[in-house]
């Protein structure tokens, strides 16, 4: 019996696939971890907000004419006010004149009542009149003493001429021996000594008429500065009628009836009308641009008036700086006091500048980056600017932005912290 040859059946039979099957599990894993790190890769990571056009504002970038101005409210005000002060205290008598009234220089405006001032006037008047009668009795008296020393003066010299005649003769009988030397001495002491007595008498009328006029030019003087006080006792008297210094309008009166006021009170001021000027308070962001000589105009539906800055205070308060302008052509019609005027400032020179218009995005941004918009219109993405001047409608880009371009210019409240805005 033949043998069976059964050694084909132990064979093994290789397996021919390429990929083995214990390798498809890593081959997986490693296929998934590379999606993963695709995914990773080419996802859009930027923070997102859809937000529908109708609810922002998309403005395009332009090159043109870039003015530089700035608008500001004005008030018309009067171009300069004289104020009122009390030059002397009293009580008020009497208004003769109300607010708003139109003044001339030296107008009555109300008289005041002051008993001191009349009662010093009184003693004034009793003070210089006595002083007068004193210096008339003075000078009666002195010209009395005058006369009597012209009379003593006189007797002195005609003295003097005798006694010097008799020495004369004397001394020739005295040579001729007719009188005895005793004689002769006595001719010649009586001579010598109405000699030296008329030299004191003109001596001392000299003096007395020095003194007489020293005495006289002190008592006038004194005499003539009591009538000076008594002219300021009575100017006193005359400031108790308040008068308008200027020619003006009355523009305010704070005083009533029977008030007791004190000196240098403010009574009221009065408004120069000559001319007008326009008050403004300027944003403290401007303080370094806006200067005296700068024009401005106020534009009015059928002409322009132009002004130009006066005058700039350097005290800032609350934010604003004050300044005034002044008219330098024609005045509007029927200015008045207080009211208001849109007025347009020039800072600069007209310019060809890239511009955007203004818009609530500069609260958000403070014009350090703004979202542009893409060509394609579906979003638009943050990108750094460089804003310059601004005036009330645009601001000027020095850099960031390419004409041709929108931007998004209304307020980035409702965007949140989100880098990039898809557009509905």
């Amino acid at each position: 019996m033949e043998s069976e040859d059964t050694s084909g059946m132990d064979r093994k039979i290789e397996d021919k696939r390429w990929i083995k099957k214990k390798y498809w599990k890593f081959i997986i894993g490693g296929g998934l971890l590379l999606l993963v790190v695709l995914f990773f890769l080419l996802r859009d990571w930027t923070s997102t907000i859809r937000v529908e056009r109708e609810r922002i504002s998309i403005a395009p970038v332009i090159k043109g004419v870039f003015n530089d101005y700035i608008t500001n409210d004005g008030t018309a005000a009067p171009i300069s006010t004289v104020f009122l002060d009390a030059y002397e205290g009293g009580k008020v008598e009497k208004i003769l004149l109300e607010e708003g009234s139109m003044l001339k220089q030296g107008d009555v405006i109300l008289t005041l009542s002051n008993n001191d001032i009349n009662l010093n006037i009184l003693n004034s008047e009793a003070q210089l009149a006595e002083k007068s009668n004193f210096l008339r009795e003075v000078r009666i008296r002195m010209e009395q003493e005058k006369h009597s020393l012209e009379r003593e003066v006189l007797n002195a010299r005609f003295d003097l001429i005798a006694k010097k005649r008799t020495y004369e003769q004397n001394k020739e009988l005295y040579k001729d021996q007719l009188i005895s030397r005793d004689e002769f001495l006595r001719s010649d002491e009586a001579y010598q000594l109405a000699d030296k007595t008329q030299e004191l008498v003109l001596l001392r009328q000299k003096q007395d008429s020095s003194f007489r006029s020293l005495q006289i030019d002190q008592i006038t003087e004194n005499l003539k500065n009591m009538q000076t006080n008594l002219s300021l006792v009575k100017q006193q008297q005359e400031y108790l009628n308040v008068k308008s210094p200027v020619d003006g309008q009355l523009g305010s009166l704070m005083v009533e009836l029977g008030q007791s006021i004190i000196r240098g009170f403010r009574i009221g001021q009065i408004n120069i009308l000559t001319s007008y000027k326009i008050e403004a308070d300027v944003d403290e962001h401007y303080i370094d641009r806006i200067r005296t000589g700068l024009s401005s105009f106020i534009e009015r539906p059928n002409d322009t008036l132009q002004l130009e800055i006066k005058k700039v205070y350097p005290e800032v308060r609350n934010g604003r700086f004050k300044i005034d302008l002044v008219f330098t052509g024609k005045l509007p019609e029927n200015i008045r006091i207080g009211q208001s005027y849109f007025i347009k400032i020039k800072l600069g020179q007209a310019v060809e500048a890239i511009q955007i218009p203004q818009g609530g995005f500069y609260q958000t941004t403070g014009g350090q980056w703004i979202f542009v918009v893409d060509k394609s219109g579906q979003f638009a993405v943050k990108r750094n600017i460089k804003i310059g001047r601004k005036n009330p409608q645009y601001y000027e880009i020095l850099d960031g932005l390419v004409p041709g371009e929108e931007v998004i210019v209304s307020d980035y409240t409702i965007f949140g912290n989100n880098d990039k805005v898809e557009l509905k």
